[in-house]
């Protein structure tokens, strides 16, 4: 497909996703020679009518240049004029309208899309779960059993479509999180600021700006938020590296917060994505970068009020399995699966937070959230975020660089409230 088709594709995808009904495109489109049957089943296998439509408009893109006439002329057979003409719009007006596309299948393959200042930012969907001492951010909906062992894994969110063959299960397109409840989950935000005095630790000046954007940021998400404050720990081995500490000083090791919502130990979330945002140090490294030519990178300078989080996190992991005998095959998910956590910084260096404006990271985790949440699904966000905080430079002279270990099985895009008040930083 043209760049430009794609860009209109992308710049009308929420319209699309909403209005849609792809179920009046897969004969049309099929007939056309832009989709196989192989690829329609697929499609229809991703979901919900929103999940199909989106899932239809990303494969578009991959289509060649027949594929926008194509979609144009399918619209306009089934009677769906408004989104024709929206797409149009924003066309050349030189260019003239698309012209019927009969041709044979071309079968080409779609891509696979691949996918600590102590503000802890789980995710997590609305349904009663037993109380635990921390509690991370996901979607509600209810949970659906698994598959049995003879039918290759389908999705508990899935609420209908043919169920797949058995043999080789196709990999041409990767699936959305049901996030379509309202509120669609719950969002927990730990902001220890003020330590006590024997915890040899520094007060965490403007985290508090850190909080109160997530906060404001989550709810225009449609998750409902809840803020703890000056946290204690109250609470081995390590899958996720770190640890994010209590006001009086112990630490609390990553895992353990999200053992406590994994599959095993709340069999209500699985399946459902649950996403741990974590800005603290990685320790007490300072990290320079390294030497580019001009035209690659151009660093942002950071403020005079930049401070590391002197939060220690421990920079080794366990491996991610043990020996252990092997049970009856049975239909099942790995323990740790549909979790993300997303850290501030890499194992071993300090995480910069200004105290005007709040830590980098989570201040372009805002700016990121705001300008691409109704159209780019969580993995990619990241990205942009890693790219930005790796633009900024501390005191002239210092970097920082996010990232995360991900374990979400499906692509993750957010409710966006269609009135939302400007968020003022």
């Amino acid at each position: 497909m043209e760049e430009g088709h794609k860009r209109i594709l992308q710049r009308n995808r929420v319209n699309l996703v909403r209005d849609l009904n792809p179920s009046d495109m897969y004969d049309g489109l099929l007939s056309k020679g832009i989709f196989t049957q192989d690829m329609i089943d697929e499609i229809k296998r991703s979901g919900t009518r929103r999940d199909q439509a989106r899932q239809l408009v990303r494969d578009l893109e991959t289509r060649g240049s027949r594929a926008f006439p194509a979609l144009i002329e399918c619209l306009r057979e089934k009677g769906q004029h408004s989104l024709p003409d929206l797409l149009l719009a924003g066309e050349p007006k030189s260019q003239p309208l698309p012209l019927p596309v009969h041709v044979q299948p071309v079968v080409r393959p779609l891509p696979v899309y691949s996918h600590m200042d102590t503000v802890v930012t789980p995710v997590y969907p609305t349904q009663p779960v037993r109380p635990l001492p921390i509690t991370p951010v996901y979607p509600s909906h209810s949970v659906r059993p698994l598959p049995t062992p003879t039918t290759p894994s389908s999705s508990p969110e899935r609420e209908f479509g043919k169920p797949r063959a058995t043999g080789r299960v196709r990999r041409d397109s990767i699936q959305s999180y049901k996030m379509n409840a309202s509120p669609c989950g719950h969002c927990l935000i730990i902001n220890n600021v003020d330590f006590e005095p024997q915890s040899e630790l520094n007060n965490r000046t403007g985290s508090n700006i850190d909080c109160d954007k997530l906060e404001r940021r989550f709810k225009s998400l449609n998750f409902i938020v809840l803020v703890k404050s000056n946290l204690k720990q109250k609470v081995s081995h390590n899958r996720f590296p770190g640890a994010v500490h209590g006001v009086d000083g112990p630490n609390v090791p990553v895992q353990r917060i999200t053992n406590y919502l994994n599959g095993q130990n709340c069999p209500s979330l699985q399946g459902k994505p649950k996403l741990f945002f974590i800005q603290a140090c990685g320790g007490g490294e300072r990290d320079t970068g390294f030497e580019v030519t001009p035209d690659k990178d151009r660093p942002c300078i950071g403020g005079p009020d930049d401070q590391t989080d002197a939060m220690p996190m421990s920079s080794s992991s366990d491996s991610l399995s043990t020996p252990s005998d092997e049970p009856d095959a049975r239909a099942t998910l790995p323990t740790p699966c549909d979790i993300l956590v997303s850290y501030s910084t890499f194992p071993g260096y300090v995480s910069w937070r200004d105290t005007q404006a709040g830590s980098w990271y989570v201040e372009t985790l805002d700016n990121v959230l705001e300008d691409n949440a109704a159209t780019n699904d969580l993995v990619t966000m990241l990205m942009m975020v890693n790219n930005e905080v790796s633009q900024n430079s501390a005191k002239g002279l210092y970097k920082q660089m996010p990232g995360s270990f991900n374990f979400l099985r499906k692509l993750l895009y957010f409710q966006v409230l269609p009135c939302q008040r400007p968020i003022q930083a």
